[in-house]
């Protein structure tokens, strides 16, 4: 009986000394810390958002501005900006290098910025459009020059060899062609210029013609035959 009486008692928890005690009351105050510090957060960000929603509104409603730039701020607050600007329907953007100087810049989309500015905002510089139009012109410029330059340069191809000394055994020294103009016609074999063999008789004198020619060749025939029959 003292023996079960014992083992119970040694299983029970034992009152907890002063050290647990304020190991325990630590604890709790960082968990209220914590707790209080997600708060603050928490609401902090709600007024921010709320904040930027107002200056995104008037923003829009401005018919002055095309863009809106923002002084620097942490990563969390650019997110909540880009996350505001987004569901406005406009174009956000974050330029600079360092974490800390890093800020965003807001577009209307019917004033969308073109890849030369945006170039121009990466590498820190300010955007003149007026200045950039002219570094536009310039390049053209330049393209067509050094294009116009290219064409001048260019000679025309020309064969390494010429083909008449290449080949002289089989056509000679002159060439077929040149040779060409040397040849003539001869008469033995009939060979009878174009222009001659074109009739330029009307049809009336053609037919006036083959009509004689029947009646010369029937007053023949009848004459032969007369002088059989004698």
């Amino acid at each position: 009986m003292a023996d079960l009486l014992g083992s119970i008692l040694s299983s029970m928890e034992k009152p907890p000394t002063v050290h647990d005690q304020e190991s325990r009351r630590k604890a709790r105050e960082q968990a209220a810390r914590l707790k209080k510090i997600e708060e603050d957060e928490k609401r902090k960000k709600a007024e921010f958002r709320k904040k930027m929603e107002k200056e995104v509104s008037e923003f829009i409603q401005d018919s002055t501005l095309k863009k809106k730039k923002y002084d620097p701020m942490g990563k969390i607050e650019r997110s909540i900006l880009h996350d505001v600007a987004e569901v406005a329907g406009l174009s956000s953007f974050s330029f600079g290098e360092d974490e800390e100087g890093r800020y965003v810049m807001l577009f209307k989309k019917e004033f969308a910025p073109s890849d030369e500015e945006l170039e121009a905002y990466r590498k820190g510089e300010e955007w003149d459009p007026q200045k950039a139009e002219e570094r536009r012109r310039l390049k053209e410029q330049a393209a067509l020059e050094m294009e116009k330059a290219s064409r001048t340069q260019k000679r025309p191809a020309s064969p390494n060899s010429n083909y008449r000394d290449k080949y002289s055994h089989l056509i000679g020294t002159s060439a077929a062609k040149d040779a060409a103009h040397t040849l003539q016609a001869n008469r033995a074999y009939g060979c009878v210029p174009v222009a001659n063999k074109r009739d330029t008789r009307s049809i009336e004198e053609a037919m006036n013609e083959i009509r004689a020619k029947k009646r010369l060749k029937k007053g023949e025939e009848e004459a032969t035959g007369s002088g059989s029959s004698v």
